[in-house]
């Protein structure tokens, strides 16, 4: 079993979470300026990826970007991993690989500090993405608690590149983002990631 099994009805089940659906979490985070690069490259890009429409454009054209813009935000602050093997508890299905983790630390050479779950949906559902991204967050709150990293809580996003859905796991409670965002609000899906990076979401 892996990640990508988990479906959200299983990630409650498995793991007692519960989940609230019905708050927008980040009305008040405030959209950030993106750099002349990312607009230029989002103009080229994003037509392109959503006419090829495959996961694999979509990660490359417009997710990876975005995801390294946050990273210059907070001047390299953060690290990011892309495509990891993040084995946290195989008998619990906590194994797999990762689409993308951000780390709430410089150290780019192995996973510290895991703080941002990034699952790329499959077939464009959002929705079916959501366990997955989940379990992903639940595998790193129990990655941090065994560092003695003591965080409050862990986020998450699911996304087609086009459509960003945000979650925020505290405790066993998790808590998705009643709000969708789309390339249209690039500086609010900005503003999120980096307050989301800074653990301050």
């Amino acid at each position: 079993m892996a990640y990508s099994d988990f479906t959200l009805k299983k990630v409650k089940l498995d793991f007692n979470i519960q989940t609230v659906e019905n708050h927008s979490l980040f009305l008040d985070i405030e959209g950030l300026k993106i750099s002349d690069y990312l607009t230029q490259t989002l103009k080229r890009n994003v037509p392109l990826a959503l006419a090829i429409n495959t996961e694999k454009a979509r990660s490359e054209l417009i997710i990876i970007n975005i995801l390294l813009e946050v990273k210059e935000k907070l001047s390299q602050q953060i690290s990011l991993f892309s495509g990891i093997d993040f084995n946290v508890d195989k008998e619990k299905g906590l194994n797999g690989f990762c689409d993308y983790l951000i780390s709430g630390s410089e150290e780019q050479l192995y996973l510290d500090v895991p703080v941002i779950a990034i699952v790329e949906a499959k077939n464009e559902n959002i929705i079916s993405g959501l366990g997955q991204c989940i379990a992903e967050m639940y595998a790193a709150q129990l990655f941090n608690q065994a560092e003695n990293h003591d965080f409050s809580s862990v986020y998450g996003a699911v996304t087609t590149g086009n459509e960003w859905r945000f979650v925020k796991l505290k405790k066993n409670v998790a808590y998705i983002d009643n709000d969708q965002y789309y390339m249209s609000d690039i500086k609010k899906i900005i503003g999120i990631l980096v307050k989301m990076s800074q653990r301050e979401a």
